[in-house]
């Protein structure tokens, strides 16, 4: 009897459609049963060749060479991977195998993933598609009741072929142009440079800032306070003996109220998460990079079967899953949204219909959990509070409006206006499940009961003084927002209608700013994303409309048309060979120099060259100038142990028996004795409090192995 071949993207998903399906005989890369054959890939098995595959000539790099355009793009194997390829390439080409199904993430990559091994393994039988939104049993059986054809979703895998090779057509150019220009490790693409240039043109703002002092008064009237305002409405000024006359002016005067306004406001409650809102709540509430959030979100998905598809750009649900949201309230019917839930399904309350929107979900609804129930001791830290923020979110959604009363007193007094608003609550709506205070609520207070006409004494008056404050630098949260709507970056404010959806895709924006990371075009203070000189320069040297969005964005536009039969894939890249020319043209001739300012004077132990200080994400690295060389070596790591002197966490130098923590006060200590230390004080926890502690540091992801270790043998001993 033939089979069917089941091709997912991961050997965890492998295994559990294996399971679901009843492919019980468990074979090298694969799992097989009465009626299919489960394998799996390792993410990508398959790949665009590098420059060398097309001639001997690109195995140096030279500006002879460029532009280089092949004429028909070659696939190759990944090395890494090559073993599980074989395994399936054996499979597609079994006489026991008539059909397969792509069962790979359900979008743009993952479509990508599948035809690049069926098109290197000359695949020609019939194709299914699995197109599903979770992992849970339920979805897997309803998924393959439900198979589409797979020529349904040539176009998608156009446009992911035509994505990547625009990035090797582009990225690969200009990088081996600006390595051979300027003898540096620099390189470029399409959403990479213009992000880069998005975080070096706000440290230029930041830099040319000159900060004024400016001046406000405020009176005390005893239940309350005012403000003083101009007859324009500001609130401050930068003329300080202005401020200190109308201080002058009120004092032990009576304050009289000439108008007072009450506005009954709405505020609906927040729409479903898409990925890249949930990296930015994840960033700015427990300062989660882009790709940890992602990272905890896979795992939530596939393992945990707890939420739906995470790269998703929707915030809306369809129509059809309006009837499962039942079952899902009462999987997540557990700890403190227990009475929320009953609530919601004894009150009969429906979801909110501005969440449910044909319309505006493309390939995935919003992300909501599933209709399995989840174990919370189960999750570990990150992923439970990635969890509880997706389920609050969703809960929330069927809860009405937050509805308050606003009201403003205008006052009078010497001649000088004041104001006062307040708000008072009518509603709570769907802070009873989300409650927190915006910005605004937090400069209102309570006010007493108020009419027009009503007198007041004035108990104080202050002038207070503060400083304009420059652009603030960007955090990985804020930086995301601008990926997502960069039009404030393009030069021709007519084409800001052509932004489309921004900068890379809500699946790609965690690698590139990894990405910015690891090339050390920036670094991290704090939480603020801070250029370095490396990639300021960078961004002078890259050619200009390559630094900025519009381009990108317009790409993206092109890739969804070619996605939706629009658009023809090859003359999409037509366009891209003539612009990937264009460039390497600028860039050769550029007089732009290069300089290597943070050169040290520590030789690379490989090939005898100076070596650069740099700062890496999680610590201080040694990196060798010269590309082909590649050596680097860690100097020194962030970690979360803090200084037993002034309790900020310390560094972790040195190698072997000579590592050493040290701290900006000045406090230094060799780490075996440190962690003999912790260990010792560790005797006198109680296992929850030892194991909080180990949770802590795995998520704050700083390395510290030994020191973790230490605490589970002091851990264990207690049992």
């Amino acid at each position: 009897m033939a089979k069917t071949l089941v091709l997912a993207e991961k050997p965890s998903v492998g295994k559990e459609l294996a399971r679901v399906l009843g492919c019980r005989k468990n074979g090298s890369g694969f799992f097989s049963g009465d009626r299919y054959i489960v394998t799996w890939a390792l993410g990508h098995l398959v790949t665009l060749a590098d420059p060398e595959a097309y001639g001997k000539q690109y195995k140096t790099w030279s500006m002879e060479t460029l532009p280089m355009l092949p004429k028909k793009m070659e696939l190759c194997v990944i090395p890494q991977t090559a073993k599980q390829y074989s395994v399936v390439k054996n499979l597609l080409h079994s006489k026991e195998v008539d059909s397969l199904i792509i069962a790979t993430d359900a979008g743009r990559e993952g479509e990508l993933v599948a035809r690049w091994i069926l098109a290197k393994a000359g695949f020609r039988k019939p194709i299914k598609r699995l197109w599903i939104s979770s992992q849970t049993d339920k979805a897997i059986k309803q998924g393959f009741s439900n198979l589409r054809d797979g020529r349904e979703y040539q176009n998608l895998y156009l446009s992911a072929q035509g994505r990547a090779e625009a990035d090797w057509l582009v990225g690969l150019n200009v990088t081996r142009a600006l390595t051979c220009k300027y003898n540096a490790q620099l390189s470029a693409g399409r959403v990479q440079t213009p992000t880069l240039s998005m975080i070096v043109a706000r440290e230029e703002d930041i830099r040319r800032f000159v900060p004024k002092d400016y001046y406000t008064v405020q009176a005390n009237l005893g239940n309350f306070h005012v403000n003083w305002h101009d007859a324009k409405g500001q609130n401050s000024t930068f003329d300080r003996d202005k401020a200190d006359a109308v201080a002058e002016k009120v004092k032990n005067q009576t304050f009289r109220i000439t108008d007072l306004k009450t506005t009954e406001k709405r505020t609906p409650p927040p729409l479903l998460y898409d990925l890249t809102e949930l990296q930015r709540d994840g960033n700015k509430l427990y300062g989660y990079s882009p790709k940890q959030t992602l990272n905890f979100m896979q795992s939530l998905y596939e393992r945990h079967k707890a939420l739906t598809y995470p790269r998703t750009d929707s915030r809306y649900l369809t129509d059809d899953i309006v009837p499962t949201l039942p079952e899902r309230l009462k999987a997540v019917m557990v700890g403190e949204f227990a009475p929320v839930v009953r609530d919601i399904i004894g009150g009969k309350r429906s979801i909110a219909k501005s969440c449910v929107n044909n319309a505006k979900v493309s390939d995935h609804h919003a992300i909501i959990p599933t209709e399995q129930p989840v174990n919370l001791s189960d999750l570990t830290n990150d992923e439970r509070r990635i969890y509880l923020l997706v389920v609050r979110r969703f809960l929330t959604c069927f809860y009405g409006s937050y509805v308050f009363k606003q009201q403003k007193a205008e006052l009078e007094a010497g001649g000088e206006k004041f104001s006062a608003v307040g708000r008072e609550t009518v509603d709570k709506g769907w802070k009873k499940v989300y409650d927190f205070a915006d910005e605004e609520e937090l400069e209102e207070q309570d006010l007493p009961a108020l009419k027009r006409g009503d007198s007041f004494s004035c108990k104080n008056v202050q002038v207070k003084s503060g400083k304009t404050k420059p652009p603030a630098r960007y955090t990985e949260a804020t930086l995301l927002s601008a990926m997502e709507n960069p039009s404030a970056f393009i030069s021709d404010k007519s084409m800001k209608e052509y932004i489309g959806g921004g900068l890379g895709t809500p699946a790609t924006r965690a690698d590139i700013i990894e990405k910015l990371f690891s090339s050390f075009y920036v670094e991290k203070q704090g939480q603020s994303i801070v250029p370095t000189s490396k990639g300021i320069q960078l961004v002078k040297l890259a050619p200009q409309d390559l630094r900025e969005p519009l381009l990108t964005a317009k790409w993206e536009q092109q890739l969804e048309a070619i996605s939706k039969g629009k658009y023809n894939k090859d003359a999409f890249i037509g366009e891209i060979e003539k612009y990937a020319k264009k460039l390497v043209q600028t860039v050769a001739a550029s007089e732009e120099k290069y300089t290597h300012d943070n050169l040290t004077g520590n030789v690379c132990p490989q090939c005898g060259k100076f070596m650069l200080s740099v700062n890496g994400k999680r610590g201080k690295m040694l990196v060798c100038q010269d590309r082909e060389c590649g050596y680097r070596e860690s100097v020194s790591i962030k970690t979360n142990a803090r200084c037993p002197q002034c309790h900020k966490t310390m560094e972790l130098f040195g190698k072997d028996e000579k590592k050493t923590y040290r701290c900006q006060c000045g406090y230094r200590e060799r780490a075996e004795s440190f962690h003999k230390r912790m260990s010792e004080t560790s005797s006198g926890m109680s296992k929850k409090q030892v194991q909080q502690y180990l949770n802590k540091q795995k998520s704050a992801d700083t390395g510290m192995s030994a020191l973790e270790l230490a605490m589970k043998k002091a851990m264990e001993q207690k049992k």
